[in-house]
């Protein structure tokens, strides 16, 4: 048996039909640049979100760079944030020459620790950046108390949790501004990068149109420093048809977690969702000794695996002038040793999760 970790052609040829055909239109109609559809997907990602303002554009990365220009983030700033986490989070923070501060995170949901947040703040903190990994929402209440008393912004990092819930309310709309990723392997992708930002701040959101658009206001004047950043129709056309199927793309698979922890509970350690959250299942996440060879003895098998993170941003070489070092963060160097990604999409089949963790098993 052969598997497919994401499954990205089973999630086009569901639908192909009426994504053939809205993309069909935009080509037809040569509206590739924020054409009708983008507004469309705007309007319709408010409603899913209940956010008051989302704003679409390139990609997942560019949405963190917006979010920290629009809150006028300059070199030397400090902004919080999680080690254990794609490049993209921190990477931002760099490149606008301010620096991340890492917090270690919590072991049983890999988010962020937030007993741990308090003592890293300073007069230069401008900010916090918890990160909604594989799928479940970081403490965001508890984040956000930290940031009022100390009069800080806050930026949801939920490029893995677009339609999770965090105590009923949806990811991207827990903060100052919500950033999301449309990379098409993640839970709701498109053919390419995109991204959005969501935000209940009126100012902001009109901040965030006119940066990712190089700091106009209208067109050929400039009000902000700003970016090539907007989402093409394309883009949107494809987002706007996968939508309407996302809530029934995010049960199927929560019932592949959940069949997954049936099989693997006793054995190894499984994702734990905390009991007023969900998961979007970005990833589904174990932790393994012998992470190498069992990898290899299961590629051997046509199951294919993945690790989401093998380094800390921490102990990563373009972060060097930091100043970390091992041990600054131990649970994050400690996970990153042992996490590893199983298939997961919503096409897996009974038959399928059978197979996988009947293989794995064996090597536990």
């Amino acid at each position: 048996m052969k598997i497919d970790f994401a499954n990205l052609t089973k999630a086009y040829q569901e639908h192909k039909k009426a994504i053939d055909n809205a993309m069909n239109d935009v080509v037809s109609s040569s509206r590739f640049i924020m054409g009708r559809e983008v507004q469309e997907l705007e309007e319709q990602l408010q409603l899913y979100t209940e956010a008051k303002f989302a704003i679409t554009c390139s990609s997942g990365t560019d949405a963190l760079v917006l979010a920290l220009m629009a809150l006028d983030i300059q070199p030397g700033d400090e902004i919080i944030t999680t080690p254990f986490t794609f490049i993209a989070t921190a990477e931002v923070i760099a490149f606008l020459g301010a620096i991340p501060v890492f917090v270690d995170i919590e072991e049983s949901t890999y988010n962020i620790n937030v007993n741990l947040i308090k003592d890293k703040i300073t007069s230069k903190t401008k900010a916090i950046m918890p990160v909604s990994l594989y799928g479940q929402i970081a403490d965001m209440d508890e984040i956000n108390e930290i940031a009022n008393t100390h009069n800080l912004d806050v930026i949801e990092d939920a490029a893995q949790s677009f339609g999770a819930y965090y105590k009923d309310k949806k990811s991207c709309n827990l903060s100052t501004i919500g950033c999301t990723s449309f990379f098409p392997a993640k839970p709701l992708g498109c053919f390419g990068d995109g991204g959005a930002l969501f935000t209940n701040n009126e100012e902001l959101a009109n901040k965030i149109k006119s940066i990712r658009v190089h700091g106009q206001t209208k067109r050929y004047v400039h009000k902000y420093i700003g970016i090539g950043g907007r989402l093409d129709t394309l883009q949107a056309a494809v987002l706007l048809e996968k939508l309407k199927h996302y809530k029934n793309d995010v049960e199927r698979r929560q019932l592949v977690a959940k069949a997954y922890n049936k099989h693997l509970n006793d054995c190894t350690v499984t994702p734990f969702v905390k009991e007023y959250n969900t998961s979007v299942w970005a990833q589904y996440s174990i932790r393994v000794k012998n992470r190498d060879v069992i990898q290899s003895n299961l590629k051997e098998k046509g199951i294919p695996t993945a690790i989401h993170y093998p380094k800390p941003l921490h102990l990563q070489e373009c972060f060097n002038y930091l100043g970390y070092k091992k041990g600054d963060f131990p649970i994050s160097e400690s996970v990153s040793k042992e996490i590893m990604s199983l298939p997961m999409n919503p096409y897996l089949t009974d038959e399928e999760i059978q197979y996988i963790t009947t293989e794995l098993k064996k090597l536990l």
